[in-house]
Parts: structure tokens; sequence; C-alpha cells
């Protein structure tokens, strides 16, 4: 796949070109209008695949791993939480349960972080005293689909 300088080169080239052929070549204006079309069509085309990145870019920088914390403190909140496991790769998102009626904090939460450091935070903070509880982290299950009717 080109890069983005060789995709915006490649595009302007193509514009230049057509412009140095009309300029020699004594078509009907009509002809010429829809040539030039063509042409700048294809430039943007070019132009707006260099700005697209690939799904394999994608991927790689937004996949992400969501982890159960249990045994949290009930003092702790997000910023806590997400300071802790900050120090073990990039956090993307922190979210502590709370009760429903109360609004009190249960003691577990989910965080969100980059799959490449997920494991190595698993096995740094598993089992490790935080706030005078023994942390318990790992890899969040992912959620059922109750949609689905099993056939038998």
């Amino acid at each position: 796949m080109k890069s983005n300088n060789q995709t915006i080169i490649t595009a302007v080239a193509i514009a230049i070109i057509g412009a140095l052929i009309f300029s020699f070549i004594h078509i009907p204006s009509s002809i010429s209008f829809a040539l030039g079309a063509v042409l700048t069509g294809l430039a943007l085309n070019f132009m707006q695949t260099a700005k697209t990145p690939s799904m394999t870019e994608t991927e790689t920088s937004q996949s992400s791993k969501t982890l159960y914390v249990g045994n949290l403190p009930y003092r702790a909140n997000e910023t806590d939480v997400k300071n802790l496991f900050a120090e073990h790769g990039d956090v993307f998102a922190v979210r502590l349960m709370k009760d429903k009626r109360t609004g009190k904090r249960r003691g577990f939460g989910f965080v969100v972080m980059n799959s490449a450091d997920a494991d190595g935070a698993i096995e740094q903070l598993n089992n490790k005293e935080y706030g005078q509880r023994t942390l318990k982290v790992r890899e969040a299950n992912e959620p059922k689909n109750t949609d689905t009717v099993e056939t038998e």
C-alpha cells in the first residue's frame, strides 16, 4: 500500500498531466470538461485513500480489553482506579459499579485498557494490596447473548 506522501504526489501528477494534455490538444469543451471531471475524481479518490487509515492500523491503535476489578475499597473512585492501572499501560475507561437504591459503590468495577498492556496489568495487580484490600483482577467475561434461541 502506498504511503500518504506517495498518494498525494500521484494525485497531483495526474492533475498536472491532465492539464498538460488539455493545453496541447484541441478538443471540444464538453469532452474536455468530462475528462477533467474524471481526472479530478481520480485525484480526490487517491487523496481520500491517503487520509483513511488501513483496517490493521485502526485495530492496532484501538484494540482494548476489559478487565474485571474486584474487592476494591469502597472509598476508591474512578480517578483512583484509573491512576492505579495507568501505571501499567493506557487506560481508556473506568466504570465502578454502584448500588441502584443507595448509590454507594459495590466494591468492583471494570477497566478498559490497551490490549497490549492488559495482561501485564493483570499480572502486576491481581492479589495486590490496595487500600487495605486484596484486589482481584482478571479479564472480564463477554456478556452472553440473550437474543439467541438455542435449538435442540
